[in-house]
């Protein structure tokens, strides 16, 4: 099974073009399957047989998780159970896949984090402006709520994604589709003044004018997420702001301020690159709630 696990990893990020975060989450969910099984047969070496996995069996390791994981947890990781043996059945590894009938758990109600807009503005003006690196937290900042974009898709970006003239940047999502957003003049001032700042370091580090990674960290190579991560937990808890963010929250906020400015749900859907429209509707509530407020301001009888 450990053979096929890796074939089948191969197969996503080669031949399907899955991100890095479904690709490592997929692989993690796997051998976790694959350790319970080993858990539940008599198997030699603790590499379990593939023939040995059957319906009630998934429905046991599934029903284990309940106690442990979230819904949206075992609803991935049924997901990635699903996509394994239905590779291994198209390639003739497995004789059916006995995930395939098994219901996806219901989904708890989730309500995305999001920054009112004072909170916001607060959080922008936190990097110190004098500094290289503080120039280089506020383009990303600026970006990050200016067009919505995923860590992941962020720190992918190299210089040649920006059309700095036109205002427009070509972001590679999920699947590695791409899509092309908008910028506001707010984010291009930002990035403008931190590439002319940091031409000194990518000098040093050997790229050609233009080109590269957009945003370095402090030793001239590609910044990672765990960097933005933590460069959004720190100006948050130094302005003040209690709840617990991420820069995924900043995307959530970025499209919490388009729906109560106005825009449809369908704009929002393309701008976040949601595949599905279900997906871009966990933002009506926070609309509906705006909508309660003025209506029990306004109407005479509320």
């Amino acid at each position: 099974m450990k053979n096929l696990i890796s074939s089948f990893i191969i197969y996503v990020q080669k031949e399907k073009g899955y991100s890095e975060n479904t690709i490592r989450n997929y692989e993690s969910d796997l051998r976790q399957f694959s350790r319970f099984l080993a858990t539940k047969k008599d198997i030699e070496n603790g590499d379990p047989e593939i023939d040995l996995v059957d319906y009630s069996l998934i429905r046991s390791y599934l029903g284990d998780l309940f106690d442990r994981c979230h819904r949206s947890t075992i609803a991935r990781k049924l997901s990635a159970l699903k996509s394994f043996f239905k590779y291994l059945e198209l390639r003739g590894l497995a004789s059916c896949n006995p995930a395939a009938e098994i219901a996806t758990p219901k989904q708890e109600r989730y309500i995305p984090t999001y920054l009112p807009i004072d909170d916001m503005f607060a959080l922008l003006d936190q990097p110190d402006r004098q500094k290289e690196l503080g120039l280089r937290d506020v383009a990303i900042l600026e970006l990050l709520y200016s067009s919505g974009l995923r860590v992941s898709e962020l720190v992918g970006l190299d210089i040649e994604s920006l059309d700095l003239g036109s205002r427009l940047v070509r972001v590679s999502g999920k699947g590695g589709k791409e899509r092309l957003l908008p910028v506001g003049r707010k984010a291009i001032a930002a990035i403008r003044e931190y590439l002319e700042h940091s031409d000194k370091m990518r000098k040093k580090a050997g790229y050609p004018k233009s080109q590269g990674p957009l945003f370095l960290n402090y030793r001239g190579g590609r910044l990672s997420t765990r960097n933005v991560h933590r460069m959004v937990k720190r100006y948050s808890r130094e302005c003040g702001i209690r709840m617990e963010i991420s820069p995924h929250s900043i995307r959530h906020t970025f499209a919490t301020h388009l729906l109560d400015g106005g825009a449809d749900l369908r704009s929002i859907q393309e701008l976040l690159g949601h595949v599905n429209l279900s997906t871009t509707q966990k933002y009506t509530h926070l609309s509906i709630d705006k909508l309660m407020e003025v209506y029990d301001r306004s109407h005479p009888r509320s």
